[in-house]
């Protein structure tokens, strides 16, 4: 074989110790993201005594219940908000509906805990929203108005419902944009209306991507803490939360932990089984988009007042009521001294948890590239973290990590007299593994589809002329790679930041971030103080979803 015929494959074959090198770093990259987990089985092995029997009696029942009425319940809203929304924006005609088709995706920069936080302050009976509709009523006590309560199960429901649909809504655009016009246009020449269309014909082509959006949004809602705790709602992540840190009991944590990460996985599967035959329509050659209906007068004022609203409720109001209030907060007490030292907390961990994240996500990705790696096993086992909740990956990492401590600590004391201390759990160190292997799968897939876009024969052609390997990654794939790394960067990175579960969980003592200095406040039912740290995160999560309403909107013609 010449040279110049010379594959990446046979590349990786001609130069051993780098291809072991890679899968050597790639093994290592899968057993971070494994280790939690592992040490989560071992953890619940140890008994909490006769604390599970209590917890598995009164605890676990109840939480397990309220879990999955609220996943049941976010699920549902968000596929109806979201499907709906995307069926309108992608074949409807209508006022705004340019505006709408970005504007709907606006409440992922919301985070839910903050998303409640707003909420609970604004329809209090003193609140912004009750007294603005007394004084159009002319009412002067609080008691002459009645409005629904939201620190409870329904109330949680359709706030994360309202935070979590364009998860929802993406996919399912997407989908609908991807069907192509023969199929409905034979639809509506059999005399399908525009209900029966969608009912009979896009719904069902959509599904398996309406299924991935709802999946997604069922993780969010399992993961949340800050939210279900301020609305009343004692889910199975709070349980976790609450057990080791109420009643000082770790493997009780862990155990609840280990169940409630079956029951999510088994989830997942049961997802991927029920839609194993179902795939989305291809689109030919030829294909084209459907044309867009034009919609009467009143049905367009319908289907703009459907979108408005989502977008209204879910941004709008909560993004609204925090300017008003860091505002009023800034103009009668300044900006609190703590606030710029807790974003600065915030930016560092956030930037390392990111650095490290992008550099493992490399590593699967390169060893995949050069063929270091056969099969998809380790970018799905790398990916595997973003499934798990944040307050089961703390637990699941708190005892190798006070093992790794305590070891290094009377290895010190030893030879040298002096202690370390703790060294990863007393440290950010913690904070930013969790960061790694909760939003590894975000680097590792944007860089598989970055890699998909670069064709084998640049690295034929720069092998033929003598570049070994690593300059191959260096000087023409790491450029090229460029947009996805700086994708992957930019989401790692505002998710980093507005992770709460983790971050209470491991953060070190007199520590605060932007995200658990909103939670304290909510805590202690100052909202007006903690309204600067919580616009601060929407205002950067905004930057990503403009991103992703830029990268996500069709082109036209």
């Amino acid at each position: 074989m010449s040279v110049a015929a010379r594959s990446p494959a046979s590349a990786g074959a001609g130069a051993p110790t780098g291809a072991r090198l890679l899968r050597g770093a790639s093994g290592a990259v899968v057993l971070l993201v494994l280790l939690p987990l592992a040490a989560l089985v071992w953890t619940a092995a140890q008994g909490s005594g006769d604390l599970w029997p209590h917890l598995l009696r009164h605890v676990v029942p109840h939480a397990l219940g309220e879990t999955v009425l609220l996943a049941l319940g976010v699920g549902v809203l968000a596929g109806i908000i979201g499907t709906g929304t995307a069926w309108l924006v992608a074949v409807c005609r209508f006022p705004g509906r340019g505006l709408f088709e970005w504007a709907l995706l606006l409440p992922l920069a919301i985070p839910t805990y903050i998303q409640a936080f707003v909420y609970v302050d604004a329809v209090h009976p003193l609140g912004p929203i009750p007294t603005l509709i007394r004084s159009l009523l002319g009412m002067k006590s609080p008691r002459d108005l009645w409005l629904p309560e939201v620190r409870n199960l329904p109330g949680c429901i359709v706030l994360l419902g309202l935070v979590l649909y364009p998860y929802v809504y993406l996919a399912a655009r997407a989908a609908f944009l991807m069907q192509t016009a023969s199929i409905l246009d034979a639809a509506r020449t059999l005399g399908a209306g525009a209900g029966e269309t969608f009912l009979r014909i896009a719904l069902p082509l959509a599904r398996p991507a309406i299924a991935v959006g709802v999946t997604l949004a069922l993780m969010e809602t399992v993961n949340d803490v800050g939210a279900s705790e301020f609305l009343g709602v004692q889910t199975l992540t709070l349980s976790i939360y609450s057990t080791w840190l109420n009643r000082s009991s770790l493997p009780g944590a862990a155990q609840i932990a280990l169940f409630m990460l079956a029951i999510l996985f088994a989830l997942v599967m049961v997802e991927r089984w029920g839609r194993r035959h179902l795939s989305i329509a291809a689109i030919g050659a030829r294909a084209h988009a459907p044309a867009r209906r034009l919609l009467g007068r009143g049905q367009g004022m319908l289907a703009m007042l459907a979108c408005l609203v989502p977008v209204t409720l879910g941004f709008l109001l909560p993004a609204g009521h925090l300017a008003h209030t860091a505002w009023k907060r800034w103009l009668f007490h300044g900006v609190p001294a703590s606030i710029w030292q807790e974003a600065a907390n915030t930016a560092l961990l956030a930037g390392l948890g990111t650095l490290a994240a992008l550099g493992c996500g490399l590593i699967v990705a390169v060893a995949l590239r050069v063929r270091a790696l056969r099969g998809g096993l380790v970018p799905r086992l790398a990916s595997l973290g973003y499934a798990v909740p944040g307050t089961v990956l703390a637990v699941g990492l708190l005892v190798p990590l006070a093992a790794f401590d305590n070891w290094v600590s009377s290895t010190s004391a030893r030879l040298t007299g002096v202690p370390t201390g703790l060294l990863l759990s007393g440290s950010g160190a913690a904070l930013v593994l969790a960061y790694v292997i909760r939003f590894l799968a975000i680097p590792v897939g944007g860089l598989e589809a970055g890699y998909g876009r670069i064709g084998t024969t640049l690295d034929m052609a720069a092998r033929s002329l003598g570049e070994r390997p690593p300059g191959v990654v260096r000087r023409i794939h790491l450029p090229l790679l460029r947009p996805a790394l700086g994708t992957a960067a930019l989401l790692v990175f505002v998710d980093c930041m507005k992770e709460l579960p983790a971050t209470l969980m491991l953060r070190p003592l007199n520590f605060e971030t932007l995200a658990s200095h909103v939670y304290g406040e909510a805590a202690r039912g100052t909202y007006e103080d903690g309204a600067l740290a919580a616009l601060l995160i929407v205002l950067v999560g905004l930057v990503p979803v403009i991103l992703l309403a830029r990268l996500s909107r069709p082109r036209e013609g």
